[in-house]
């Protein structure tokens, strides 16, 4: 049972102002990503006085809190369907949060943390899916929807490389740092919040879901075509998130660059954001699954390069980050743009079931990142690796982690997805 809101047609994108008006608001929700599990540690462990121990004990449960909760806020929001009014209504709540979380009061301890980890979570959660359901609502064809994507990726590539580099330059302690990155995060949030709430193509109005939330979750994963799609992200993202674990090991021992670690981190990056309009016009060609698959292809050979490589090959692994990168760029922006053209196919004109699929889209890629720590680091401690130890079998095995790992999940995966090819190929040819 479902009711109607209205009728209004599908509204067809605008000209590419629009289209950026919508990624516009990806740069301050990336922005806000990094410091809950990059800066969180080091501040309430330096400035609090709080244990690591203790410090990781709260991230972790916030963590499986977070990508627990993100499968239910998503069908909870498909019963409203206004996107644009959840958003509006979640952003204070990450923007309190944050504060909370930078700026913590004298004396804070963990109950503190946890409140203004949760709080921030539950604020990026729900605008986060809301926001990525309405980029999959307004794509009228699917070269449209690979551009809603790219450009939601392309912004949210620069908020990460903002907030990487804010808080260590120029040089100052961690408060410091802390304060800087919050000074710039709230009116980022305030304008580009602005600019998409008021500028960007609106959602078509979609039938409400009603009934129970659970058997809404349940007919998600029951649809094949989407249980495929995300079997091969998270394969793919498991492939991705190992490295992003052990990068900094990997740079400062193998390497014997530890000063360059950000550099490196930030020409990766930018790298992904200016390769996501070639992969928009690869994918435009031969269809989003074989571009897919091409990225994931030119991720393997070049991490098989970085497992050859030794103290001083710098000039090797600032190739390979450009290379590598450019491929992120294709992880980032086609696979959610295959699950809209999913949606699009399959439920035209049906009641809003975006957030349930995006809320799962959420879990996975967050248990990405907690089970690739949980491979890498313990395989990384059987092996013998010790951080800033020189011994040769040690840093074998830490190449072998960061390098080799990473080409066989890619591998996995693009096997997976040729073997769902005829499943997962649904673009619309003639769109």
């Amino acid at each position: 049972m479902f009711t109607t809101t209205n009728s209004r047609a599908p509204e067809r994108l605008a000209p590419p102002v629009r289209l950026a008006a919508y990624g516009a608001l990806g740069l301050p929700l990336a922005f806000a990503a990094l410091p809950v599990y990059v800066h969180t540690p080091k501040l309430y462990a330096s400035d609090a006085g709080l244990s690591l121990a203790v410090v990781g004990a709260v991230l972790l449960v916030a963590r499986v809190f977070d990508a627990v909760t993100d499968p239910l806020i998503g069908a909870l929001s498909d019963r409203s369907g206004r996107r644009r009014l959840l958003v509006l209504l979640a952003l204070p709540v990450l923007a309190a949060g944050m504060v909370a979380l930078l700026a913590p009061a004298p004396g804070a301890g963990a109950g503190w943390l946890a409140a203004a980890v949760i709080m921030v979570t539950l604020g990026f959660s729900l605008a986060t899916i809301n926001y990525h359901a309405w980029g999959a609502e307004i794509g009228a064809t699917t070269a449209e929807r690979t551009r809603v994507a790219a450009w939601r990726e392309g912004c949210a590539l620069a908020g990460v490389v903002l907030a990487a580099v804010l808080p260590v330059w120029p040089a100052t302690d961690g408060a410091a740092g802390m304060a800087r990155l919050l000074a710039a995060f709230l009116p980022l949030l305030a304008l580009c919040a602005a600019v998409t709430l008021l500028v960007a193509p609106q959602p078509a109005a979609r039938p409400r879901q009603q009934g129970l939330v659970a058997r809404e979750l349940l007919a998600a994963l029951r649809h094949a075509p989407f249980t495929a799609l995300l079997a091969v992200f998270a394969a793919s993202g498991i492939a991705a998130a190992i490295p992003a674990s052990t990068v900094l090991f990997f740079v400062a021992d193998v390497l014997g660059a530890e000063r360059w670690s950000g550099g490196f981190l930030a020409l990766y990056f930018v790298a992904g954001a200016a390769g996501l309009p070639l992969w928009v016009r690869i994918a435009a060609r031969v269809g989003k699954l074989r571009a897919w698959l091409g990225s994931m292809t030119l991720s393997i050979v070049v991490f098989a390069w970085a497992a050859t490589l030794g103290a001083g090959d710098l000039a090797a692994y600032g190739l390979i980050c450009v290379l590598s990168g450019f491929a992120l760029g294709a992880d980032l922006a086609l696979p959610p743009a295959m699950l809209a053209d999913l949606l699009a196919r399959d439920f035209p004109r049906g009641p809003a079931r975006a957030g349930a699929w995006f809320g799962w889209w959420n879990f996975v890629t967050k248990a990405n990142l907690a089970l690739a720590a949980g491979i890498a680091l313990p395989t990384l401690a059987a092996l013998g690796y010790v951080p800033g130890a020189g011994d040769e079998d040690a840093l074998r095995a830490l190449a072998l982690v960061y390098a080799g790992l990473p080409c066989v999940a890619k591998l996995g995966a693009a096997t997976l997805l040729w073997r769902l090819r005829h499943r997962l190929d649904f673009e619309e040819r003639s769109g």
